[in-house]
């Protein structure tokens, strides 16, 4: 395995990394108790906490990142709060306790898009980039497969090849993609076991010849419609700093 090959002292400072732009992010896993149906039960305008500590969170990151950064956290919130709405509300892909679209979900979905990016442009991370693209592959087939066998998660196993096969052509993407395809996984494994939201048993509820799990693996899937209209609007919003940079790489 080529991360068994990476220097120490490179390889405490990727986990350091790794750490600080994710490893904190999964903290809000734990936040996520604040939605959950046992404080609710306790507590009224529970939601209401959680809404508020992921405003502090995402505004306390907001402005610590890069003026790109920034712009992408904006865009991600934008276009976070459509994606929920369509596939929740009109499409039923998965159902949130009190029915609605929290506003912690679209900011949160800012954030983690923020943190991810911040890890796979670190130096130290670029340069090792394939080790841990080979160890991320790796653990996600491994947690991919066993959803299939102990859970009949066919629907998440079919959007988890999906992933592989598109970054098939996008090389330059995949060490993002993996690393958010963790971190999704974890989020929503939390949040389902809190009853924060709720999958079907099939795919949408609808196809029966998908069977899901609660929550299916490879939702990170979707996540590639967030990255990709992101990233198209900031081209579109900075289209002379945009050539400039298509101008340098194409000199490379």
């Amino acid at each position: 395995m080529q991360i068994l090959q990476v220097p120490k002292e490179d390889l405490k400072q990727i986990i350091s990394i790794f750490n600080r732009e994710i490893g904190r992010f999964v903290f809000f896993v734990f936040v996520l108790f604040f939605d959950s149906l046992f404080f609710a039960e306790h507590i009224s305008n529970s939601q209401l906490w959680i809404n508020i500590l992921m405003f502090l969170g995402f505004f306390k990151m907001y402005f610590r990142s890069t003026p790109r950064v920034k712009e992408l956290m904006i865009y991600a919130v934008i276009l976070g709060f459509a994606g929920e709405y369509f596939f929740s509300r009109l499409c039923g892909m998965y159902t949130y306790r009190l029915e609605n679209v929290p506003f912690y979900v679209p900011i949160g979905h800012a954030a983690l898009y923020g943190r991810i990016f911040m890890f796979s442009k670190a130096s130290v991370v670029r340069k090792h980039h394939k080790a841990i693209e080979q160890l991320f592959a790796i653990a996600i087939a491994v947690f991919a497969t066993t959803y299939l066998i102990f859970f009949t998660d066919i629907f998440g196993f079919v959007m988890t090849i999906c992933v592989f096969l598109l970054l098939l052509k996008r090389p330059k993407d995949r060490l993002f993609f993996y690393a958010m395809y963790i971190l999704v996984a974890i989020l929503e494994i939390g949040g389902t076991a809190f009853g924060c939201w709720k999958w079907p048993n099939t795919a949408f509820g609808v196809f029966e010849f998908l069977p899901s799990n609660n929550p299916p693996s490879g939702i990170s899937l979707f996540y590639f419609l967030l990255d990709i209209s992101c990233f198209f609007i900031y081209t579109q919003m900075n289209r002379k700093a945009w050539k400039r940079v298509t101008l340098i790489r194409n000199l490379k």
